[in-house]
């Protein structure tokens, strides 16, 4: 009797497609290592690589002075700073299942706004690290509000999204109202709203990296739960997880990237909300893989944005918030008038033709 030949089993697609993720990271990697040397060398004093390298690693260089005193700082600040609000969106599109959520729609970019405003107004504070602080209170009172008012452990995403509209909604008319009656909260709120790295000293980047790093970590661990959560929250549940926990995490490492994000660069947009568009076309709804390459492009990304805004006005230069607005607005219209964007209507599973 002929022993049939088995069958071999065809290779599975798993494999693959997380060789193809991983591969994806470290390219995404590559590219963040690459604006970031460039982020050392492009400024009023264009520096050659080697130049940027012997300021960084040499006392006694010429070039020291640029790169530890201006431009260090800056590139570590866009590096943290672009890291919490790509994770932040992340997080946030997945939380309130909303394509066009982003770090602002729960409130604590007006939150830190309204502080701000508060301690140069009131208290007469005018310097960064002064005000530094009052930004990260107000995004913490702001996502305490959030909870209670969006139904503390009862929230839903919906709720969620609505009381950070009405949040933002009355905490900015504060902000305009505060500033229409003190030219000086408006002298120094201006430079501050506009959304900028030059500012940047090493005390801010020390002062706000323990807070990134915090949330991050925080971010990160949602990754699982947020998956399960994708499935309603039933199913979450009949999986392990725990949905109310993880909405109180959440609002946490929200607000912690938020928070230090905003404090230290003022309210900058749409790096949130792109790029966790782009990095799901890239991996797909998992958020094992969605979070980590966020956390890695979205600084690629501000970087490139505030090196960009170096180059085009030289010698003056554009503020890395305008320039955001600038690139990002045409891309948000066309993800949103692409076939399959966020303006397209999907029908649902099931419905008939």
């Amino acid at each position: 009797m002929t022993e049939r030949p088995q069958a071999t089993a065809p290779p599975s697609g798993r494999g693959r497609g997380r060789s193809a993720r991983a591969g994806g990271l470290l390219a995404a990697a590559a590219a963040l290592l690459a604006v970031l040397v460039l982020s050392l060398a492009v400024g009023a004093r264009p520096l050659s690589v080697p130049e940027a390298w012997a300021g960084l690693m040499d006392r006694n260089a010429d070039s020291y002075t640029i790169v530890h005193e201006m431009r260090l700082p800056r590139t570590l600040l866009g590096l943290l700073a672009g890291t919490a609000l790509g994770l932040a969106g992340g997080v946030l599109q997945s939380l309130t299942r909303n394509p066009l959520a982003d770090p602002g729609i729960l409130g604590i970019n007006a939150g830190a706004s309204a502080a701000v405003v508060s301690a140069i107004s009131f208290l007469g504070i005018t310097s960064f690290a002064g005000f530094v602080w009052f930004a990260f209170a107000g995004a913490g009172v702001v996502a305490v509000l959030l909870y209670a008012v969006g139904g503390g452990r009862g929230a839903t995403p919906a709720r969620l999204a609505l009381a950070g509209s009405a949040l933002n909604a009355a905490l900015y008319s504060y902000v305009s109202a505060v500033q229409i009656l003190d030219t000086a909260a408006l002298d120094q709120m201006r430079f501050w709203v506009v959304g900028s790295l030059a500012a940047a000293q090493p005390s801010t980047v020390v002062r706000v990296a323990p807070f990134v790093l915090a949330g991050t970590a925080l971010a990160l661990l949602l990754a699982r739960p947020l998956n399960a959560m994708a499935m309603g929250e039933d199913a979450a549940r009949a999986l392990g997880a725990r949905p109310e926990r993880a909405k109180g995490v959440a609002i946490v490492s929200v607000t912690l990237l938020c928070g230090a994000a905003t404090a230290a660069c003022g309210p900058i947009v749409f790096v949130g909300l792109m790029v966790p568009h782009v990095v799901k076309a890239l991996t797909g709804p998992d958020m094992r893989w969605m979070l980590p390459y966020c956390a890695v492009l979205s600084p690629a990304v501000m970087l490139a944005a505030d090196v960009i805004g170096r180059v085009v006005v030289r010698p003056s230069e554009l503020q890395v918030g305008v320039v955001m607005v600038v690139l990002g607005g045409p891309l948000f219209l066309y993800v949103v008038r692409r076939p399959g964007g966020l303006g397209s209507r999907r029908r649902p599973t099931g419905e008939a033709a």
